[in-house]
């Protein structure tokens, strides 16, 4: 298979060599550093000390006044809706063209949960493309402008959020329980 991004191949590039090509990435499985600080965690997100993009500490931190509180805690004693925030921010400091995130709110409370879909509508807001992976519907029709639905592997659905609301059949099928 192929993966590009920009036109250009990505597949067999270092994470890093991908990450300075404007692609972000957000884990499911959040893979933050645990020993290190949320400010050291938050610094080894920037592309570069001497750049500076649409995305600043200060942004991290007036959008999630928690991470700030915390900045010189380790990152490993965090709340899991933290260390989401956190790898999130992490990301967004290396000031991506295209963020992918994978189920940002799967575990979270529901708190955390409407601070995850603000920050990616804020995400959306500052010019960066998102591709979200997100299985709770309501998180994706709020902020989506496109929908995709895959089942058995290949793609079901496409539309607009309000296509989707309309097509019945798409959603007993494939969303409703």
């Amino acid at each position: 298979g192929s993966i590009k991004f920009k036109g250009r191949e990505i597949a067999g590039l270092k994470p890093h060599e991908i990450a300075r090509l404007g692609l972000g990435y957000v884990p499911e499985n959040r893979d933050i550093f645990p020993s290190l600080t949320v400010r050291q965690n938050l610094l080894l997100g920037q592309k570069s000390a001497r750049q500076t993009g649409r995305w600043a500490m200060s942004d991290m931190f007036a959008i999630f006044p928690r991470l700030e509180e915390r900045a010189d805690t380790p990152a490993g004693v965090l709340s899991g809706g933290e260390q989401q925030m956190l790898t999130m921010c992490r990301t967004l400091m290396g000031d991506p063209e295209l963020i992918m995130i994978d189920e940002p709110t799967e575990g979270l409370a529901p708190l955390i949960v409407q601070q995850v879909g603000d920050l990616i509508a804020e995400i959306a807001k500052r010019g960066v493309a998102i591709l979200l992976v997100e299985q709770k519907l309501s998180i994706a029709m709020r902020i989506s402008h496109r929908l995709y639905v895959m089942g058995h592997g290949r793609i079901v659905f496409e539309g607009t959020p309000a296509d989707l609301k309309a097509n019945q059949t798409v959603r007993k099928e494939w969303l409703e329980v």
